[in-house]
């Protein structure tokens, strides 16, 4: 995080600065790269009304703030508090964006049954419809090891990529990843 302070109307005190750094660096953890985001700062005090405006840009984020009181430091505190639920309320739109795009893909799925003679067509002996459930690969991977010898691949949706994938066991024992370009 790069945090950006601007003082207006006043000196500013490093013991305000370390409070502010402090708690803006906090908001890091609802952040999915927290060091792409900058942050500015804006302080100013105006006869008895002492303001904050905290802005932060960054990878799909836009955020800004603004609270004024009597004292800087709660008004730090409200501002902060305004950004902590805006990123709570961001962070939520994303995680129900991803739910809904995962729920809507149905997959079908075919199984070949392959025969040696030739004279044979072959043909589909079962088929099956499902929604794939998104999943990060390494997480696939554990389901794909903990399913048994029965398993050899998994169908997922990729909560990175949000594409469908196929992770397979390969004779080895490492796996394969099957991913279609968009």
């Amino acid at each position: 995080m790069n945090i950006v302070f601007t003082f207006k109307n006043f000196e500013p005190s490093d013991h305000l600065k370390q409070y502010a750094r402090k708690r803006l660096e906090k908001l890091g953890r609802f952040i999915s790269n927290p060091d792409s985001v900058e942050i500015a700062v804006l302080l100013t005090v105006d006869k008895f009304r002492q303001r904050a405006e905290v802005r932060m840009t960054g990878d799909y984020l836009d955020i800004s703030a603004m609270e004024q009181s009597e004292d800087m430091y709660a008004t730090m505190d409200m501002v902060l508090d305004k950004l902590s639920s805006q990123l709570k309320r961001q962070q939520e739109k994303q995680k129900d964006h991803r739910r809904q795009a995962g729920a809507a893909r149905m997959v079908q799925m075919d199984v070949f049954q392959l025969d040696e003679g030739e004279g044979r067509e072959r043909k589909i002996v079962t088929s099956n419809k499902f929604a794939p459930k998104p999943m990060t690969v390494e997480e696939a991977a554990h389901q794909l090891e903990t399913g048994g010898q029965k398993q050899t691949f998994i169908v997922f949706l990729n909560a990175v990529t949000d594409r469908i994938n196929v992770l397979h066991k390969m004779p080895n024992g490492d796996f394969g990843l099957i991913d279609p370009e968009a």
